[in-house]
């Protein structure tokens, strides 16, 4: 969440909100908390943070995005790629424009992402690096040397089309 505020932030935006999924989700908390001590990291301690929790999916971006909208907001991260699609769809609903009017970003950089209108700016999970740290850990723990039973990856900022400077 760090990286996606710091980009929004460097565009001007200050009017950032999340959409995510389900509050009882650990990845959904993690992303929450991320994202709230990023917001105070770059606009300061009391900034106002925007979260909103749905599903993972496109109706839940959609539905987020939408009740975001209605709060003037400028960006919004959403937890999964599929809720961005939704949140741009919801965009588009209202007769405004991604990313003039508002960005959005999304997070797993899908295979088609790339071809998405406009192409969606995410964040990309090391998706081969986490796998094999899964493998190492499995046959750690099958040798009862497990050290740690959470393992956390930096994802890569991707910028494509859903994200532009403040209105």
């Amino acid at each position: 969440m760090d990286t996606a505020v710091r980009h929004l932030t460097a565009l001007g935006h200050t009017r950032i909100a999340l959409a995510v999924g389900q509050d009882r989700l650990v990845p959904s908390m993690l992303k929450r908390q991320g994202f709230i001590a990023a917001m105070k990291r770059y606009l300061g301690p009391d900034v106002e943070h925007r979260v909103m929790s749905s599903l993972f999916t496109v109706e839940g971006g959609e539905a987020s995005a939408w009740a975001l909208m209605r709060e003037g907001v400028t960006a919004i991260i959403c937890g999964s790629d599929l809720m961005a699609l939704g949140a741009v769809r919801a965009v588009n609903a209202a007769g405004r424009c991604v990313p003039e009017d508002v960005s959005i970003l999304g997070f797993d950089d899908s295979v088609f992402l790339s071809f998405t209108d406009p192409p969606l700016s995410t964040l990309r999970q090391p998706v081969a690096s986490m796998g094999q740290a899964a493998v190492d850990l499995l046959l750690q723990s099958i040798q009862g040397r497990a050290q740690t039973t959470e393992l956390r990856f930096t994802p890569e900022l991707i910028v494509r089309g859903s994200t532009g400077s403040a209105p």
